[in-house]
């Protein structure tokens, strides 16, 4: 299925083997959703490279690579200005390759079998880096800065990585980062995140009381095995203290009034972050440790 590694002319990269027989199911099962024929298309990659999850433990993974404009290389049809998908069955050392060889925001080649509806391709061929003079007019605007102010809350910026607006605002004398999704409605969130600034005293208070009377056994759990590990006596931790320590990073809300706080732990947990999720409406509900 795979016919990856034809064109051997080329200085280049030593490309890995494709995947082996050993994954014939999944190459199978994979291979299925999608047309027969292949075609060979251009493609503007999006903000990220190549992703993956595992089909089974110890097994290949399905790479996926955004696409977010493509057109028949051959075609007289203008490109399509919409997501896809770039699919692969692949081992750890190709995903790795193919990370390295078809890079964010960038154009490419590709030799691909189609799904029914053209929101998805399986790649049968590396990509191949290329130059095409309309997907090149579409990739300078995709990479423009997409931004805008908000009274009392700052400039928000387009982080296309993870695909959110964020500012830096001030909360108590200390800056803070403020979040939210761009698939949110812009004027919701934007409506909560002045009720959470103009309450940001009360606020700070019920967040913070909040995490520290979920996590404060916990905290002196850890501090008992901390001061095992450097053969000292350890130091009970207070509520007061536990809040006192706790530095605020960043507020992500959402349209329905959804909020998550994210902490620094000032050492509490040995560097993981402290996070407490609720909603303007029933306040904080739930604080947990992230790794």
């Amino acid at each position: 299925m795979f016919g990856f590694f034809k064109k051997k002319e080329e200085k280049q990269e030593p490309a890995p083997a494709p995947v082996g027989e050993e994954y014939g199911e999944e190459l199978k099962t994979l291979g299925a959703k999608f047309r027969p024929e292949e075609m060979s298309i251009l493609a503007v990659t999006g903000a990220n490279g190549f992703g993956g999850r595992r089909v089974r433990e110890d097994g290949p993974w399905i790479a996926t690579l955004e696409l977010t404009a493509w057109k028949e290389e051959d075609g007289e049809e203008p490109a399509r200005r919409e997501k896809a998908l770039l699919v692969a069955l692949a081992g750890d050392k190709l995903l790795a390759y193919l990370r390295r060889r078809a890079m964010p925001d960038s154009i490419i080649q590709v030799t691909v079998r189609p799904s029914e509806d053209l929101t998805s391709f399986l790649m049968t061929e590396l990509p191949q880096p290329v130059m095409d003079p309309e997907m090149k007019a579409i990739l300078d605007q995709q990479k423009q800065p997409v931004s805008f102010w908000e009274q009392g809350l700052g400039t928000f910026t387009l982080n296309r990585s993870v695909g959110w607006f964020e500012a830096e605002a001030d909360w108590l004398g200390q800056p803070v980062r403020l979040d939210f999704d761009k698939d949110e409605d812009r004027a919701d969130c934007l409506a909560h995140f002045h009720t959470l600034m103009e309450g940001q005293q009360e606020w700070d208070q019920r967040v913070r009381a909040f995490a520290a009377e979920q996590l404060l056994e916990l905290a002196n759990d850890w501090e008992q095995d901390s001061a095992g590990n450097e053969e000292r006596e350890p130091e009970e931790i207070t509520a007061e203290q536990f809040m006192a320590r706790m530095e605020l990073d960043a507020v992500q809300i959402y349209g329905d009034g959804a909020f998550e706080f994210w902490f620094n732990d000032g050492d509490l947990f040995w560097g993981h972050a402290i996070h407490v999720t609720g909603s303007l409406d029933r306040g904080p509900e739930k604080a947990q440790m992230e790794g």
